[in-house]
């Protein structure tokens, strides 16, 4: 085993670098509402100029804004609705049109005047402001030009996007399909949800929190069965698991006599590229790659800690990034924002803390929890606070990243 403890930001760089030299799986072809959360796998181009018309962004008036601007009375011409055009000559010297928002600007006139900045009255308007030419209007093409590249390859699609493609009339999308993520939890102590647990056993909830993980990040999950702290077993679920494009597992990683992953895996020829990160929770967390055989290309794996919130924590941290990467959105790190720390924090030198936590707003609340072992505490927050290795406090007040969730 070829492997080391890493510093945080040092394993986080490495985790991606080895994302970036991901390919993502097959392209797809699906409709445009069904393509909302995947990646695209082909340019999106628009189909026509956007705006296709010079577009009035206000209700009001459209004008000539020297015009306007001189105090002249401008005779009222006629009006134009959203989803119509004008039907008379170029705007004439002396007249406006009533326009609304989203109708097609006249020819003749270069501005709209607001509805509430003018005095109508005999069928005429007078204003008395000012206006640059180009007020409240975008041009025709200011958005995009026919055949312009508005969604590139690459592009998670989300509402934003599902919109802009709609309006380049695409009823579908091509799209890279959803990497599969085997998960298998290992453990003598683990049983399923419809046994009755021993007293001295738990319920299998990390296979659940990651396959929810996995959907979340874009991946499609395989739920192995828990494989028990047996050689043979392990080796077995990894066996299935290189099926799929990942391979996750959790528990036995630790320095324990039962802790049977690495060894395993060591087993089976892996290439470690860390055994473990100086953080708290998930410091016996792994990352390696498992060769190709004459079955099965080259996959990576990663071992998380058995512990819930270890879990849960070096899944976001590490594994999330490599599923979005496979699912070929590149390689894109954690997602991190700035805080502001409600009250005075312990820090612990040596070991970068990503502890639950509570944000509102822009300031973040550590939860009160009992260990990585506390699912209700984990549930309680909404995303992690963390606190660099280099610091034994930090005080209320000051500025800290957050990991999302």
């Amino acid at each position: 085993m070829d492997g080391t403890v890493l510093g945080f930001e040092e394993a986080l760089a490495l985790l991606l670098n080895h994302a970036g030299s991901v390919k993502a799986a097959e392209v797809e072809e699906i409709a445009l509402l069904a393509a909302a959360g995947r990646v695209l796998a082909v340019d999106v181009v628009a189909d026509r100029d956007q705006p296709p018309f010079d577009r009035s962004t206000r209700d009001g008036f459209a004008v000539r804004a020297e015009e306007l601007n001189a105090g002249a009375a401008l005779e009222v011409a006629g009006q134009i609705r959203a989803g119509e055009m004008w039907t008379g000559d170029v705007l004439a010297a002396g007249f406006t049109v009533e326009i609304m928002t989203g109708a097609p600007v006249p020819a003749g006139a270069d501005a709209v005047v607001m509805v509430e900045h003018v005095e109508r009255s005999a069928g005429a308007i007078r204003a008395g402001r000012t206006l640059k030419v180009g007020d409240n209007i975008v041009p025709r093409g200011s958005e995009a030009r026919l055949g312009q590249v508005v969604l590139p390859e690459g592009s998670f699609v989300g509402a934003a996007e599902v919109a802009l493609a709609a309006a380049c009339g695409q009823e579908s999308l091509r799209v890279y399909r959803r990497p599969r993520v085997a998960i298998v939890a290992t453990g003598d102590e683990l049983v399923e949800l419809d046994q009755v647990p021993g007293p001295q056993q738990i319920r299998n909830s990390n296979s659940y929190a990651l396959a929810a993980l996995v959907a979340a990040a874009g991946g499609e999950s395989v739920r192995l069965p828990i494989a028990p702290d047996q050689r043979e077993a392990i080796r077995a679920a990894i066996e299935e698991g290189r099926r799929a494009d990942l391979l996750v597992l959790s528990g036995g990683v630790s320095m324990g006599q039962y802790d049977l992953v690495e060894e395993v895996l060591g087993s089976l020829g892996a290439e470690f590229f860390f055994t473990g990160v100086r953080m708290q929770p998930g410091k016996p967390v792994v990352f390696g790659r498992l060769p190709a055989t004459g079955e099965f290309p080259a996959r990576f794996f990663f071992g998380l800690p058995g512990n819930p919130v270890s879990t849960q924590v070096t899944f976001h941290v590490f594994v999330e990034p490599m599923i979005r990467a496979l699912c070929g959105a590149g390689a894109e790190g954690p997602r991190f924002v700035l805080a502001t720390l409600a009250e005075d924090v312990a820090g612990k030198l040596g070991l970068t803390r990503l502890l639950p936590a509570r944000l509102v707003g822009v300031e973040v609340k550590l939860v009160e929890w009992q260990g990585s072992g506390d699912l209700a505490a984990n549930a309680r927050a909404n995303c992690y606070a963390l606190l660099p290795a280099e610091r034994e406090g930090f005080r209320a007040g000051e500025v800290i990243r957050v990991l999302l969730r």
